[in-house]
């Protein structure tokens, strides 16, 4: 079983993936030069704090035009934002940008997403907007139901149909980074949208993250005794290497962690989609995971290891495919990993790993 080795160095990730990933099934694997950068959550936390706090000091109308504080990243003119943008193989995935501050966080992130925009000086080698060209965007937030209000000008009609499902993911993916977004309404010209413009398909109720994105249906018929997980698998542009969000549809089972850390064995389903991971149907769980306070525990076999020098360690890459992936199921903050019932394990970079959180961004473009 081939295993990969990534370098690590503080609040940065650098996963060097010189060997090979799993393509899924009787897939062949894929070389990849340049890694995904993830930062550590760590990274935004002081940030998000002062972030909270400029919002309780806002004028708390029901409706407002959306106004937020912009998060203090270290200078003066620039923040980063998660754009969800359409890679070369039609994937709607998370990218991380660096913009110029602002206090209407949301409508720029919206506005970053139009075609032939703003974006076009900041855009990722391999991916493309989504929001037609011309389309001016206006945000409002219902602060208290947390429901962000999307009004798009009449160019938003003129979108691909085939990329429809892709851009109302892309929308409500990119609102909800927010915390303070849970659900996201759609409008043209101040009207709300009750059925996609292109396909007529029915908008039941506030779009969410519940609704899924990159939707993989797998074998699963009978949809009404079956769930959604989404799961992070990598992919690549050019030789650089980024994680891509994909739910999939699977029967109804007693434990979600579970069935989660199973799929990702199973590895992508997509076929022409480009997409990896490093884990493997040899990796097992030895004992059912258990969530107490937001902590997972998982006990794996050995063959979620592989040795660096004198130590066995755990890929970076598959430390945060687990993390990206549990964490997107309600009360997960962070996990734990044992091998074998025991609690010593290494990273790459010789650290013992207490615990695994969420990076708080990922896909970072270099500055």
């Amino acid at each position: 079983m081939r295993k990969l080795v990534g370098i690590s160095v503080p609040f940065i990730v650098v996963l060097t993936l010189t060997v090979g990933c799993s393509q899924g099934p009787e897939e062949p694997a894929v070389t990849l030069d340049n890694p995904p950068i993830t930062y550590s959550s760590n990274d935004l936390e002081e940030n998000e704090g002062d972030e909270a706090n400029e919002e309780l000091n806002q004028d708390e109308d029901e409706e407002s035009s959306e106004n937020e504080a912009t998060p203090d990243t270290g200078t003066e003119s620039q923040n980063m934002r998660e754009l969800y943008l359409i890679d070369a193989n039609g994937m709607v995935v998370p990218q991380t940008v660096t913009l110029p501050k602002t206090e209407s966080l949301m409508k720029q992130s919206l506005e970053y997403l139009v075609v032939d925009g703003p974006l076009q000086d900041v855009l990722p080698n391999g991916f493309r907007g989504v929001i037609p060209a011309g389309t001016t965007v206006d945000v409002n937030h219902l602060k208290e139901d947390k429901i962000a209000i999307a009004n798009f000008s009449g160019e938003f009609n003129d979108y691909n149909p085939d990329d429809e499902k892709q851009i109302f993911e892309s929308i409500t993916w990119t609102l909800t980074q927010f915390e303070e977004v849970d659900e996201v309404k759609i409008q043209i010209n101040g009207i709300e949208l009750e059925e996609m413009p292109m396909s007529e398909t029915s908008i039941v109720g506030n779009l969410t993250r519940a609704d899924g994105i990159n939707l993989d249906s797998g074998d699963v018929i009978d949809m009404t005794n079956s769930q959604d997980v989404t799961l992070y698998f990598l992919s690549s542009h050019e030789n650089q290497a980024y994680y891509v969000p994909v739910t999939r549809r699977v029967e109804n089972v007693e434990s979600e962690l579970a069935t989660a850390i199973e799929e990702l064995t199973e590895g992508p389903n997509f076929p022409m989609s480009n997409l990896l991971t490093q884990m493997t149907t040899e990796m097992e769980l030895l004992e059912e995971p258990t969530l107490d306070d937001g902590k997972v525990v998982l006990n794996f076999n050995e063959a979620i290891q592989t040795i660096a020098g004198e130590n066995a360690v755990i890929a970076q890459s598959i430390l945060d495919t687990i993390a990206l992936t549990l964490t997107e199921q309600e009360g997960v903050e962070e996990v734990s990993i044992q091998v074998n019932g025991e609690d010593t394990i290494y990273s790459e970079n010789g650290n013992v790993i207490e615990t695994v959180v969420r990076p708080a961004i990922i896909n970072a473009q270099p500055l």
